[in-house]
């Protein structure tokens, strides 16, 4: 069950928070993270999804964008490796998921159908399962 959000707005505008460069300059992960939170998240790739998701950024919006997407494709995979996007949802903390247990419940649904695990996603799968 995905709540219904506006795919046209951007990270930025949902959340209402503009981040600004830092003076003393930022990380390349961090500007990269700091234009995905400007672009629609409509827009957003399997690639730009896993890497928000990676830095907890925009997890009310992207999380259930991510399970819809995940409900279609399990392994949907961004520019690592197969199930990469899946493996940014499970290592987020048990702290993040309490807000979304309806989400949790269809994560672990989505994961107890695959037919085989890939070994790159055997610790996460566990560790999430295990919680």
């Amino acid at each position: 069950m995905t709540r219904f959000v506006n795919r046209d707005r951007s990270l930025e505008e949902l959340e209402r928070d503009r981040w600004s460069v830092p003076s003393g300059g930022e990380t390349r992960l961090m500007a990269t993270v700091r234009e995905l939170r400007r672009k629609q998240i409509g827009g957003l790739t399997v690639e730009d999804m896993r890497l928000l998701i990676g830095q907890d950024a925009g997890l009310a919006y992207l999380l259930p964008l991510a399970v819809e997407l995940l409900r279609a494709d399990p392994l949907a995979e961004g520019d690592m490796y197969e199930g990469d996007l899946l493996a940014a949802v499970l290592t987020r903390s048990a702290e993040a998921w309490s807000g979304f247990p309806e989400l949790g419940r269809e994560v672990r649904l989505i994961v107890s159908e695959l037919a085989e695990v890939p070994p790159a996603l055997e610790r996460e799968v566990e560790g999430f399962l295990a919680r």
